[in-house]
């Protein structure tokens, strides 16, 4: 039996638990049954708890008990969601994996690039990275800025893509539930974007509501990832009759994904599931992290940028609606480099698995 303690975003996202959903059964496929995974909140700003990341309490837990650490995945490092005490993991003993962390910059206000107020400082990250044996970031853009740090960094992509996999683990959904076409939003005021940009939001989405019952799309639906969307959601209900749908129960959310007819997203974890699925999707992007992710998966030319296009962006979103949205598995090049990515993620994870077996041996053979 191993025992890994993960230390990942908990918060308000359901999205965050598709993450930990795709790992934890990716952990199963390379341990076997024997292992358990004990989750820690990466920070404590959302949780009733003092125990959180790699802190003295945290680590002085971990060492009595577990045989490995993995930090991620999830957007840790973009919003310094990660406590961290240096002399506390200096002390950390068991083999530490850093997988599927992303850090990104967003759009200011002339539409360029530029750093979070909030981003994980440089010496912090200095300290994870070169404690970690094993790093692997979630994209390009994050691998790019901390192989500059550490060298050791590698691309690791995100465990979402092989949902495919575990779609048998899914509940069936009850026989008189007609999932239809589910938009998957976020509350414009906690996207990333100038406020012009914002502003346009719930216009492309009545616009989309418009255009997708034109083409047939009988059943629309609102699709909350968070809380803190209802009350943006819920708007739609009075102005194009549309319902919203909320669960914190990541198997009922996944199972929805899977369900759909077409997906048009605005959150990067409703789209890496729905594709893996084969649900079409229409997938809306609007920060560095989630466009370097997809242009690393080969979905740039599937993704339509509402900064990039601007005035353009509703034309574009008409004819992908028209199209049908995207499938990887139309895409035979793609789709047999998502299984390629796949096999490198599963072989990083052996290496893992073998770290931790080696520090198991040692630790026996000094007792």
């Amino acid at each position: 039996m191993y025992t890994i303690a993960n230390i990942r975003p908990l918060g308000h996202n359901v999205g965050n638990h598709a993450i930990h959903f795709a790992l934890r059964q990716m952990l199963h496929e390379t341990f076997g049954r024997f292992v358990s995974v004990i989750d820690y909140p990466a920070t404590s700003k959302h949780e009733s708890t003092a125990k959180a990341g790699l802190t003295p309490a945290t680590v002085y837990e971990i060492n009595r008990f577990a045989d490995g650490v993995i930090v991620g995945g999830g957007n840790l490092y973009e919003n310094d969601e990660i406590a961290v005490d240096a002399r506390a993991l200096s002390a950390l003993q068991p083999p530490l994996l850093l997988f599927s962390n992303s850090r990104g910059r967003i759009y200011d206000r002339h539409g360029n690039f530029s750093e979070r107020s909030d981003v994980i400082p440089d010496h912090k990250l200095k300290t994870l990275l070169s404690r970690a044996d094993m790093s692997l970031s979630r994209d390009s853009a994050t691998n790019g800025y901390l192989s500059a740090i550490d060298s050791r960094d590698e691309l690791g992509w995100c465990p979402t893509i092989n949902m495919a996999r575990y779609a048998n683990l899914l509940p069936a959904l009850p026989d008189n539930e007609d999932v239809g076409t589910l938009i998957s939003v976020r509350t414009p005021n906690l996207m990333n974007l100038p406020y012009r940009f914002q502003s346009r939001i719930q216009n492309h989405i009545e616009t989309a509501i418009d255009h997708l019952r034109a083409t047939g799309h009988r059943r629309i639906r609102i699709l909350c990832n968070d809380s803190r969307d209802l009350d943006f959601a819920t708007a739609f209900r009075y102005t194009k009759n549309v319902d919203s749908v909320y669960t914190n129960d990541v198997y009922q959310y996944l199972a929805l994904l899977k369900s759909a007819d077409l997906v048009v997203s605005y959150r990067l974890h409703a789209t890496l599931p729905a594709v893996s699925f084969g649900t079409p999707t229409i997938n809306i992007v609007y920060d560095e992290r989630a466009h370097s992710l997809f242009d690393d998966l080969g979905m740039t030319p599937a993704s339509l940028n509402l900064v990039d296009l601007s005035d353009n962006f509703i034309p574009e979103l008409k004819k992908w609606i028209d199209k049908g949205g995207y499938k990887k598995s139309d895409h035979i090049t793609i789709a047999k480099d998502w299984l390629e990515k796949s096999d490198m993620q599963f072989s990083r994870l052996a290496q893992f698995k073998a770290l931790m077996e080696n520090y198991l041996k040692n630790g026996a053979s000094k007792i």
